[in-house]
């Protein structure tokens, strides 16, 4: 079967109310949007034409030509679907779809994304700017979605979304400009409706662009913690973050302790304000292949039993609490996966002066894959840190089946739920005779798994979709 249910090469399954015969023409697993794709089968009787992996889009206009039908297909990750509204990807040389007949179904909505992290970001906003545009594209694909960027990389972005970046001289040259002072009229011209900024900007002009907007403030960290950050950054992040929150029709906050921030910080009102969780990469919410976490494990000489902690290895992350408990927490050690910071050489130092040096290991470049598997074996995840937003390597955690140890107040239990446990950032003590009981409890860990699966639900794909629909058809009226 082709995606959507629709038999893969065609086969008549009715005549149009026309008596004409409609088609899509498509490459390998991507086609016409599912939900578009369906609503055309129901509505029209539709034949659809499948063509070979890895066609080119010349291939897939003959096929459109030869047979008089639109041409929907996807190339190179680009949705192609509607030249007529913006250029064909580069790889193209020509128009690929012929133009919709009435009755076609039209996107419900032309929406853009500022998606500069998408491209340039492997990790942090990265991940949530490409999960966001996967969410959309999977579960709500009825829309037109288009990321832009000053500078695209292939492959950043998943099928369904175009991408696309400066479209005229000055953007081209100065890239980096045109995000903040050519973007908004870019966006007149393309027709676009609504504009979501997913890093807590906006472009300038945006109020008077036509376009509707809305913001996602991910947290003000720099505000609560100025010492992290050198001056002038500090002053750029409130500058944007504050401008964004006052230009946007609504703003999203990644959890209710980023809306509280907003409204007592920025003198936001409540009621511009709509909450919107974060998901997580589908890699933590499906079930492994049989005998893959066996496999990630022999292949990064995992043992049996270990602590896990995820993040940036930097000082608001406070790993140094979890290196600092495990001298009382004999014979397990502590993985470490993320970047590291000039912070991961004070954690070595400590860990030597206290003798478990051989016991603290660092891990970064991780799969998603593989990072899936080390939450599934370990025996407790840890995450001390000071303070988040949000906390996305808890939501990992919580799909993923681990129990969860973290800090008592601000957004964690927000976003660990009630099974999970929590403890002080300051409290070595309670941090190590906290785990050492999950260690010796094999009860209570699976009970803090069942409960942690059940609170995850907050945080499904289908969820997401559903609040930022909400919100999207909201500030659009």
């Amino acid at each position: 079967m082709a995606p959507g249910g629709i038999p893969e090469g065609g086969g008549m399954v009715g005549a149009p109310p026309t008596g004409g015969e409609i088609g899509a023409a498509v490459t390998g697993s991507f086609f016409l949007q599912p939900a578009m794709a369906s609503a055309a089968a129901r509505a029209t009787k539709v034949r659809f034409k499948v063509v070979p992996p890895g066609a080119s889009c010349e291939e897939i206009a003959g096929h459109a030509r030869q047979s008089s039908l639109p041409a929907a297909g996807f190339k190179d990750g680009l949705d192609v679907r509607d030249p007529g509204r913006s250029s064909p990807p580069r790889s193209c040389s020509s128009p690929v779809a012929a133009p919709r007949p009435a009755w076609y179904p039209k996107a419900s909505m032309h929406i853009g994304f500022d998606a500069k992290r998408a491209f340039q970001n492997s990790t942090g906003l990265g991940n949530f700017a490409r999960d966001v545009l996967r969410i959309l594209a999977e579960q709500r694909p009825g829309n037109r979605y288009v990321a832009y960027g000053p500078r695209l990389v292939a492959g950043k972005v998943p099928a369904g979304v175009e991408a696309r970046g400066p479209d005229r001289l000055f953007g081209r040259a100065i890239p980096s400009l045109w995000r903040v002072a050519g973007l908004a009229a870019q966006l007149h011209r393309d027709r676009v409706e609504l504009f979501h900024g997913l890093s807590g900007e906006l472009p300038m002009g945006i109020e008077r662009s036509g376009v509707r907007s809305v913001v996602t403030i991910h947290d003000l960290i720099f505000e609560r913690f100025p010492e992290l950050y050198s001056p002038i950054d500090r002053r750029i992040y409130a500058w944007k973050s504050r401008r964004a929150a006052e230009r946007a029709g609504l703003v999203i906050a990644v959890s209710e302790q980023t809306k509280q921030d907003l409204v007592e910080r920025y003198a936001i009102r409540p009621e511009r304000i709509r909450v919107v969780y974060q998901g997580c990469h589908p890699a933590f919410q499906r079930a492994p292949a049989p005998g893959a976490d066996d496999s990630v494990a022999r292949r990064l000489g995992l043992p049996d039993r270990y602590l896990l902690s995820v993040g940036t290895v930097e000082r608001r992350k406070n790993l140094g609490l979890v290196v600092k408990a495990l001298p009382g927490l004999p014979g397990i050690p502590l993985l470490a996966v993320g970047r590291q910071t000039g912070y991961a050489d004070e954690l070595r130092l400590e860990a030597r002066r206290l003798g478990v040096e051989d016991r603290v290991r660092f891990l970064a470049g991780i799969s998603m894959e593989d990072l899936a598997a080390l939450y599934r074996r370990c025996s407790v995840f840890v995450y001390p840190s000071i303070f988040e937003g949000f906390g996305i390597p808890i939501v990992e955690a919580l799909f993923s089946g681990a129990p969860v140890v973290t800090t008592a107040g601000g957004v964690f239990p927000e976003a660990a739920g009630p099974g999970s446990a929590y403890v002080a950032p300051t409290d070595v003590d309670g941090l190590r005779q906290t785990v050492a009981a999950l260690l010796g409890d094999q009860v209570r860990r699976d009970a803090m798994r069942a409960a942690g699966l059940l609170h995850a639900r907050r945080f499904t794909d289908q969820a997401i979709a559903e609040g930022l629909s909400n919100v999207y058809q909201e500030v659009s009226g």
